[in-house]
């Protein structure tokens, strides 16, 4: 078996679960999320978002565009990190076990660059891959 030469990390649902709809069946129960889902593109508005667009215009355009859904959609910026958790934290062990014995780790993920960042604020191991 060929040595691992580098190991590369998704990290929606690898190392952060990533479930919008876990976190507005809780705010808004479940029956109302999925109207809003059904009635509100978000998830064409967050690749958006992960394709460049500017986080909080796009999330609160969105929320402009659905008056009846405003408040509920502007959650998606404003409590954006309770949809991005728990870190999973096999995965980020697994990440430094493989950085312990010099493997680099990378990783592949097409967050937006706001979210990101908001990602790194609260999970510190989004700073240890490899360049």
């Amino acid at each position: 078996m060929a040595d691992i030469q580098a190991v590369v990390f998704d990290i929606g649902n690898v190392l952060i679960d990533w479930q919008p709809e876990r976190f507005f069946d809780h705010v808004i129960g479940p029956a109302r999320r999925e109207k809003m889902f059904t009635e509100v593109d978000l998830f064409g508005m967050n690749a958006g978002v992960d394709l460049g667009a500017d986080f909080k215009s796009a999330v609160y355009e969105k929320a402009d565009e659905h008056p009846q859904w405003h408040d509920e959609v502007r959650l998606w910026h404003d409590r954006w990190i309770e949809m991005a958790q728990p870190a999973f934290d096999h995965s980020v062990k697994l990440l430094r076990a493989l950085r312990a014995k010099d493997i680099p780790v990378f990783a592949l993920s097409n967050f937006g660059i706001a979210t990101f960042d908001i990602a790194k604020s609260v999970y510190p191991f989004l700073d240890e891959f490899d360049q």
